[in-house]
C-alpha cells in the first residue's frame, strides 16, 4: 500500500498514543512521533525506543519546558487562573504548547497531518485541534474514531 503521507503524532509512550501510532500505520500513514518535554519526569529514551519499535519513521523529542513556563504557566499564575478556584491548569495549558511545536515539526517535515491521543471524554482534543488549525489550517488532524462518543449538539 502506498503512503497517504506523513502525520506527526503527539506521542507520550502510553497506551492511547501507542495504539494510535499502530492504527495510523494500518491506515497507510508514515508516522513521525513527537514527544514534548514540558518538565515532567519521564524516560524519553524508552518512549523513543517504543515508538520506533511500533513503526514510527522518526521520533522528535523537543524540550518546550522554557516556553511552557514563560508563555503559558507564568501568565496563568499572574492572572490567578484556576479551575474551580482551586486547581492549576497545567494540563489544559500544556496542550496548546505541545500542539504549537507539533505544527512546527509538521511544517519542517512536510507533513500534511497531525494526530494526538486525546480521548473524547474531555476538552484536550479541542485544545490540540484548535491550536493546530489556527496555526496551520492546511494541516489536517487525523485521529482514530472514538467509539461510543457521539457528536456534540
Amino acid at each position: 500500500m502506498s503512503s497517504k503521507g506523513s502525520v506527526v503524532l503527539a506521542y507520550s509512550g502510553g497506551l492511547d498514543t501507542s495504539c494510535i501510532l499502530v492504527w495510523l500505520k494500518e491506515q497507510g500513514y508514515d508516522v513521525i512521533a513527537y514527544l514534548a518535554n514540558i518538565g515532567q519526569k519521564e524516560d524519553f529514551e524508552e518512549a523513543r525506543k517504543k515508538a520506533m519499535k511500533l513503526g514510527a519513521k522518526k521520533v522528535f523529542i523537543e524540550d518546550v519546558s522554557k516556553e511552557f513556563v514563560e508563555e503559558f504557566i507564568w501568565p496563568a499564575i499572574q492572572s490567578s487562573a484556576l479551575y474551580e478556584d482551586r486547581y492549576l491548569l497545567g494540563t489544559s495549558l500544556a496542550r496548546p504548547c505541545i500542539a504549537r511545536k507539533q505544527v512546527e515539526i509538521a511544517q519542517r517535515e512536510g507533513a500534511k497531518y497531525v494526530s494526538h491521543g486525546a480521548t473524547g471524554k474531555g476538552n484536550d482534543q479541542v485544545r490540540f485541534e484548535l491550536t493546530c488549525y489556527s496555526l496551520a489550517p492546511q494541516i489536517k488532524v487525523r485521529c482514530c474514531p472514538r467509539l461510543g462518543v457521539g457528536a456534540r449538539s
